[in-house]
């Protein structure tokens, strides 16, 4: 381990052409949850793999869905089709709430296509009885997946990941607010936070990065610098910003066209601003838009939660813990522990340790998580790490409620 260098992350805001995408394909996760929910069908069969598109005042849904009876209606031959009237709905929602009004994408105006069918039978028919018989189903694909955690912040998250997603998540809520000048910031934005390291620990901030949508034309980067340092400033309180710290603010001057309309988005291509800013590996897999019988996301959501575990409960200060899978089969073909050479015990004794604490096949997953509810659409800004658990089974992956059955483990060992 390197004790002396820079090290970059990014985040991107709500408005973020790809993270309207984001969101949206989780409003409609969350919707055919609800749905299920609702109308009695059992939450374990629900179905989605969807993917969004958009540009300006369009937007396209696409991919292969199981869905309850609500969501459904007949055509004129009698055939069972998708009805597309609540998915339009979810999508304009999750467009107002994010704030776009804008004549180049407007949550009214904006036409929408929903292309979703029926999901293929060959790919369900491993997911519903997993080939190992060791467990409820199988995955839904093949893959690898990867949970991190570190002592940098009280979250266990990297630091320059975790500050660049709040200074944006604070200028989201005063935009929101309408505070003073900052009401009049747009939704889409981006920033990066480049933090010095000194023996191994974030030090200082060394340079920020923040260019943000504003609407007021007359604005220029004097301007926007103005209105966001307060709250920059804020957001980075518990860590040094360097006296020769560079700042970049809007740097390319006015930045008034934002969002779908400045720049096409697609669901899945923010996966490093989703995790852990660069400072882990990722498996390639996109999170939003998919149920949780995929283990790109169910995976990796309880990859960061044995890594947290593991840190919390003292056993490392650094933790990176890899999963794979193959379609069809319940139980995961690997598990890989590093502990980065910060570990009290060994990493083949953290492995067995989690072998005996839970089970990781997607069933065992989704049960141990309660992960069968419609807590999606948050997750799709600032990241899916290092958040509040909260009192709706949202961010359940960020509990430390198996610190002690870990402990337990390793001294039956």
């Amino acid at each position: 381990m390197r004790a002396n260098y820079l090290f970059t992350s990014e985040s991107v805001a709500e408005g973020h052409p790809d993270k309207v995408c984001d969101r949206i394909s989780d409003e409609i996760v969350d919707l055919v949850y609800r749905e299920a929910a609702k109308t009695g069908v059992d939450p374990w069969g629900v179905r989605i793999a969807c993917e969004t598109l958009a540009t300006t005042n369009r937007v396209v849904i696409a991919g292969e869905v199981r869905l309850p009876p609500s969501l459904m209606k007949k055509d004129k031959n009698g055939k069972d089709v998708i009805n597309p009237a609540k998915f339009k709905t979810a999508a304009r929602k999750a467009i107002r709430e994010i704030g776009y009004e804008q004549d180049g994408f407007h949550w009214k105006t904006a036409k929408i296509d929903v292309l979703l069918h029926s999901q293929s039978a060959d790919i369900a028919q491993g997911v519903d009885n997993a080939a190992d018989k060791q467990g409820d189903e199988g995955a839904g694909d093949q893959g690898i997946m990867f949970g991190y955690a570190c002592r940098e912040t009280a979250d266990l998250m990297p630091a320059p990941i975790y500050y660049s997603h709040r200074i944006l998540h604070l200028l989201a809520a005063a935009r929101k607010k309408g505070e003073g000048d900052a009401g009049k910031l747009g939704p889409d934005a981006k920033s990066q936070v480049t933090v010095r390291y000194v023996d191994g620990q974030p030090k200082e901030v060394a340079s920020i990065v923040l260019s943000t949508q504003h609407l007021d034309e007359s604005w220029d980067s004097a301007k926007v610098r103005a209105v966001v340092e307060p709250y920059i400033r804020e957001a980075l309180h518990d860590i040094e910003i360097a006296a020769d710290c560079n700042w970049y603010i809007n740097p390319t001057g006015k930045f008034v066209i934002g969002g779908p309309d400045g720049d096409a988005g697609l669901t899945g291509r923010k996966i490093i601003v989703d995790t852990y800013g660069g400072a882990a590996p990722h498996g390639g897999g996109a999170f939003s838009g998919k149920d949780t019988t995929k283990v790109d996301r169910s995976a990796a959501y309880v990859a960061r939660y044995l890594a947290k575990n593991v840190v919390a409960a003292g056993l490392a200060d650094r933790c990176t813990i890899q999963l794979s899978y193959a379609i069809g089969v319940a139980q995961p073909l690997s598990i890989y522990v590093d502990l980065h050479g910060t570990g009290k015990i060994s990493e083949d004794e953290v492995e067995a340790a989690i072998r005996k604490t839970i089970d990781l096949s997607p069933s065992g997953i989704r049960r141990h998580l309660d992960l069968n509810k419609p807590i999606y659409a948050k997750t799709s800004a600032y990241g899916h790490f290092g958040r509040k658990a909260g009192r709706d089974g949202s961010f359940s992956w960020e509990r430390l409620d198996l610190v002690k059955p870990l402990k337990d483990a390793l001294k039956t060992a």
